[in-house]
């Protein structure tokens, strides 16, 4: 089962695509994962039509059975969090428009998942994915490795279900 993973944001998309090679069993394969990234210059209304133009690519390329998604749940600044909405409701419109199912996680589910413990550290969780994927180092950025845990926090979750 091929799953497409997403960490959102108006500036950054992060994506990662993994396969579950064996349902109900810890075989992953690391297919593809990147940031699609919008031009600080471009309109609220460009950016999230790149993002979603970008998406319709990368579903299309990986014909992902199922997409999961960072759910926000917590933030410091409104100012950022709106943008984040925004970027979310484009990656969901995107889902339900090419009919993938759409699963999500916090931060701390995913933190909690992957690592067994929900504060650790952002370090600790891409160690970790490194490691489960057998990938020689870790994914940059930041937001690229933040959407394959995503996606393997979906498999992981599945397993202990």
């Amino acid at each position: 089962m091929i799953i497409l993973g997403i960490d959102p944001g108006t500036a950054t998309t992060g994506y990662g695509v993994i396969d579950n090679l064996v349902e109900g069993k810890k075989k992953f394969k690391h297919i593809e994962n990147g940031i699609i990234k919008t031009p600080p210059t471009a309109s609220a209304p460009d950016r999230l039509c790149m993002i979603n133009a970008q998406l319709v690519k990368i579903i299309k390329k990986h014909s992902p059975e199922i997409l999961v998604l960072e759910k926000l749940f917590f933030f410091r600044n409104l100012k950022t969090a709106l943008p984040v909405s925004q970027a979310i409701g484009v990656v969901m419109f995107t889902a339900a428009k090419n009919k993938l199912p759409i699963f999500q996680f916090t931060p701390l589910q995913v933190k909690l998942i992957v690592t067994g413990f929900g504060k650790a550290e952002k370090k600790e969780v891409q160690k970790r994915i490194t490691k489960i994927l057998k990938l020689k180092e870790i994914p940059k950025p930041d937001d690229a490795a933040d959407a394959l845990a995503v996606a393997l926090a979906f498999c992981l979750k599945k397993e202990t279900v």
